[in-house]
């Protein structure tokens, strides 16, 4: 029987310099990805460094390499920052549950992001893009606390040159540059300046707790959104990825093993601490 404690080591392909202090690692196992879902994550370690868990930012139907994005915080982060190419990384998974997108299937979808919770969102978005006739309308709004905050500056033009796709991007006030020539406010407040209805629509959001919150409730409450079809990821609760530590039960669910991805009509049910 496989030791689901042990991990793999995976190479790494590519570092990306994102922010000052955020990078995007692309990793390949015997030569290329691995299987996994958008949405899912896993469990990436130096050994004697520790140990994180970082949802997957590439789409799963990429398979030259899988890759995450991940803020140095702590020693396992400042750990695997000191990496470099042809290095070797540990890696556990892929856990969890993860977005369905056969139920988006001819729905309009709008991609919400904020900071480095654009990560997971970039997955299940970049899955779309790929398979881009399978879907209605398309629309990413993403937004960082300043221009030096934004990750993945470098797609931005892939993206919005997706057919019926509309790409917004803003900072929050007072982030912006002088040559800045995105939106200038908070993404709950642009999202609702947006031409867009819950009719027919899926929302997929993930960000700050604070934004989530707001851009929830703008969903609903302004645009018409029903609760069903507002999904959100609560991914940065985890640690062991098997339901094994506790750190992530909220009541009666184990966010790694019941989630990470939720919708808003499955996030009443939990108490309100997470």
């Amino acid at each position: 029987m496989e030791n689901i404690y042990l991990p793999k080591l995976a190479e790494i392909k590519e570092i990306i310099q994102e922010t000052a202090d955020t990078k995007t690692i692309r990793l390949t196992i015997d030569g290329k990805s691995i299987d996994f879902l958008p949405g899912q994550f896993g469990e990436f370690s130096l050994i004697g460094e520790g140990e994180s868990t970082f949802g997957f930012s590439s789409s799963p139907l990429r398979k030259e390499y899988f890759e995450f994005s991940f803020r140095t915080s702590g020693r396992a982060t400042t750990g695997i920052n000191g990496l470099n190419e042809g290095d070797k990384l540990a890696f556990r998974g892929p856990y969890g549950n993860y977005f369905d997108t056969s139920k988006m299937h001819g729905k309009d979808i709008v991609f919400v992001g904020g900071g480095i919770g654009m990560a997971p969102v970039k997955s299940i978005m970049e899955y779309c893009l790929d398979e881009r006739d399978k879907y209605g309308k398309i629309t990413i709004l993403y937004g960082a606390r300043t221009v030096g905050d934004l990750l993945y500056k470098n797609i931005f033009e892939e993206w919005k040159n997706h057919k019926d796709t509309e790409f917004v991007v803003t900072v929050d006030p007072g982030g912006e540059t002088p040559d800045w020539k995105g939106k200038v406010g908070f993404v709950p407040t642009i999202l609702e300046q947006l031409p867009l209805k819950g009719e027919n629509s899926i929302a997929v959001v993930c960000g700050p707790p604070i934004m989530i919150k707001f851009a929830l409730k703008t969903l609903e409450e302004k645009m018409g959104f029903s609760k069903e079809n507002i999904i959100t990821t609560l991914e940065n609760r985890m640690k062991c990825g098997l339901g094994k530590c506790g750190r992530c039960n909220v009541g009666s669910v184990y966010v790694c093993k019941d989630g990470p991805v939720f919708t808003a009509k499955e996030l009443e049910s939990l108490p309100n601490d997470f």
